[in-house]
């Protein structure tokens, strides 16, 4: 059997503070059953903040919840093993249907001290509310620190910009030679890159409690519609019939396209790039064979084709840089 590598991660190390703080906490000002508190803290570090925010809410209310069905069924019924397991009957549904099916095992503790006292009292309600405000409470607190990781999308960031100006590249020689070795690895690896980055951005904006947008998540999202029509556009170049001049202007604006997948250049300059381009491809002669002729149809479908492509660049933002410029990389 292969071990996975042993490694202490982020919310491991909060896992353990936070419920040592919750615990050392509520056992100072004496509350009972305070190693629970400890619990409840570690059934609310969460992979995000909002996510830990959501959870210690629905947590709450479901113990809150809980501590009803217990003054209904134990303090006018009785504290046997049968009258819990008909309140738990009862209770799970009641949770599912509210939404706060999550905080079942958090409230399930606060009911276990209950039926464990066999008295609900005043003092027992309050121990038992502090308990949760401590251990949930402390597990807000911890959780707030989340390791930035824009480091990590920038490097996602420019290696599908690389990704990107490969397969141009690769584009390129296959229009001007009529064959290359490219395996198109590079559209998988683009793939499979732009789902991982799309799921960290996204993460990101889960920690930022008042944010909603990411300027990196419609980064990748932008590049995922651009994949969508490189990938449209090489079964057309892999399948022209036939190599006519039009070709080799095509091929010119796609290594120069190649060159400047990154900050620098706009997508203004290139769709004005494009436009001369139609206009050369209207001056040339007309096509005086059937397969010079579909081959002209299949350029112009692809320069369509990159203008839409052009025009998903065009209406996104792009990152502002230091001095307050907003480069548009193609």
């Amino acid at each position: 059997m292969k071990l996975k590598p042993y490694r202490i991660g982020y919310r491991t190390m909060k896992t353990a503070l936070g419920s040592a703080i919750a615990i050392y906490l509520a056992q100072m000002i004496g509350l009972e059953y305070y190693v629970s508190a400890g619990i409840l803290t570690m059934l609310c570090i969460q992979p995000t903040k909002k996510k830990s925010v959501r959870a210690a809410f629905s947590r709450f209310v479901a113990s809150m919840i809980a501590v009803g069905f217990a003054l209904v069924f134990f303090e006018l019924g009785s504290y046997n093993p049968v009258v819990l397991g008909i309140m738990i009957l009862l209770f799970i549904p009641v949770l599912v249907s509210l939404g706060f099916s999550d905080g079942f095992i958090s409230s399930a503790v606060i009911l276990m001290h209950l039926y464990d006292a066999k008295n609900l009292t005043m003092d027992l309600f309050l121990n038992e509310v502090l308990l949760m405000l401590i251990g949930f409470g402390t597990a807000l607190i911890v959780n707030m620190y989340m390791p930035s990781i824009e480091k990590k999308l920038d490097r996602y960031r420019e290696e599908v910009e690389r990704l990107y100006s490969t397969i141009f590249r690769e584009t390129t020689i296959f229009l001007r030679h009529g064959e290359s070795g490219w395996t198109g690895k590079e559209l998988m690896e683009s793939e499979k890159l732009i789902d991982k980055a799309k799921a960290l951005a996204y993460q990101d904006v889960e920690n930022h409690l008042l944010r909603h947008e990411n300027k990196y998540y419609h980064y990748f999202d932008m590049r995922e519609q651009q994949l969508q029509i490189i990938e449209r556009i090489l079964p057309k170049i892999t399948a022209l019939p036939v190599i006519v001049g039009q070709t080799e202007l095509v091929a010119d604006f796609l290594e120069d396209l190649s060159e400047h997948v990154h900050s620098g250049n706009t997508a203004d300059q290139y769709i004005s790039k494009l436009e001369r381009l139609k206009a050369n491809f209207a001056a040339m002669p007309l096509p005086d064979t059937h397969e010079k002729f579909l081959a002209m149809a299949d350029l112009n479908a692809i320069i369509q084709e990159m203008e839409t492509y052009l025009e998903i660049k065009q209406s996104y933002k792009g990152f502002h840089n230091k001095k307050g410029l907003n480069p548009s990389p193609v």
